[in-house]
């Protein structure tokens, strides 16, 4: 058993530098958006509680960005807790939070963040987190505010629904402070305010 593992293990690395010379030699892309999905079937399949498989995905968030930034990734979007993710057990949303403040603070103090220029913006309806991670999000954003070189999105307490919800809004205040005629309300108008590349 041990010698047919060590075989699929060694095909794996062999298709893994395959896949990398695939992407390195190919055109590269400028944004990659990410859901983080799957954690809790990860430990739901080993018996173990939710957050221990989101504590498992957190980890794994590193790699990615440090193999983004091997790939001169301009821009990462990471989708990582959504508005029906509140519907989730007290104790399973208070493990995220906790989680989300943990990494957030780790990338307020990474070298590569501030060596690379990476611009940090959370998106979402971030009202809706708890105060103190509220405050952290903007004490990242404040500090990695001026660099332009890449960007990274966090989007927390993002959905589908909510975000039209919020744009409809945001064009009716438009509309109501004389900003924007209602001839002028088109597709593109409708962009949802999470999707965030290049922020300004």
């Amino acid at each position: 058993m041990l010698q047919g593992l060590l075989s699929i293990l060694g095909i794996y690395k062999i298709y893994e530098k395959w896949l990398w010379h695939q992407v390195k030699s190919g055109i590269k892309p400028e944004h990659v958006a990410i859901i983080l999905d799957g954690n809790r079937r990860w430990a739901s399949d080993r018996s173990l509680n939710p957050w221990i498989g989101h504590h498992y995905g957190a980890e794994k968030i590193e790699d990615l960005l440090n193999w983004c930034l091997d790939l001169d990734v301009k821009s990462v979007t990471l989708y990582a807790f959504s508005t029906e993710n509140f519907r989730r057990s007290p104790k399973e949303v208070e493990e995220i939070m906790r989680i989300a403040e943990e990494k957030l603070r780790v990338i307020l103090e990474d070298e590569g963040i501030h060596k690379n220029k990476v611009r940090v913006k959370a998106i979402g309806r971030l009202d809706l987190l708890p105060e103190k991670l509220q405050e952290l999000i903007r004490h990242v954003e404040k500090s990695t505010k001026s660099y332009d070189k890449r960007f990274l999105n966090v989007a927390l307490a993002y959905g589908g629904r909510a975000e039209i919800v919020d744009a409809t809004k945001k064009i009716a205040q438009e509309v109501e402070s004389g900003d924007l005629s209602v001839e002028k309300i088109n597709e593109a108008l409708l962009r949802f305010p999470f999707v965030a590349v290049r922020l300004q």
